[in-house]
């Protein structure tokens, strides 16, 4: 695991577009390219890094977050993605991304890690679980996708010590 670079957005968004397709991951529909990913990750530069995961130099799974809301109140609140490619599924990539995401957040001073995922991708709720995030409930018809509604489960988890208290 490592921190991602700029360098490393054509994988990312290899990555990114295979849950596009799958349409279990995301609301998004049009694929990413890795020149918009690149400008992402320099948005967010520093405060809201990418993690990647590496095995035998190619890059396998990734997380990221940014910012739960505008309002200094929720500073230190993130909505965080994590995206496992199709060859590593299984394979432990997916929760080593996750963790690695809670420690790099964790160290900038973030409480809360959240996110919402279909109902029925049922393996990053079991992975979200397995990394110590709880759900929360359930945001009914949260929006549609290719035309149907669909509900989302939330899921957090403290950081730091908010998790301590």
């Amino acid at each position: 695991m490592r921190l991602a670079t700029r360098a490393d957005a054509g994988a990312i968004a290899r990555i990114y577009n295979q849950g596009i397709d799958e349409r279990v991951a995301t609301f998004e529909t049009g694929h990413r390219t890795a020149a918009q990913t690149e400008a992402q990750l320099a948005e967010k530069g520093d405060r809201f890094p990418t993690v990647v995961v590496e095995r035998d130099g190619t890059i396998v799974a990734w997380a990221t977050a940014g910012p739960y809301r505008s309002r200094p109140s929720y500073a230190g609140v993130a909505e965080h993605s994590v995206y496992v490619g199709r060859e590593a599924r299984g394979s432990g990539a997916g929760r080593e991304a996750l963790e690695a995401l809670c420690r790099a957040y964790e160290e900038r001073g973030f409480w809360k890690l959240v996110s919402r995922i279909f109902p029925e991708n049922v393996a990053s709720l079991a992975l979200h679980e397995r990394a110590g995030f709880r759900v929360v409930g359930v945001y009914r018809r949260h929006g549609k996708l290719d035309g149907q509604w669909r509900d989302c489960v939330i899921v957090e988890k403290l950081l730091g010590d908010a998790a301590r208290g």
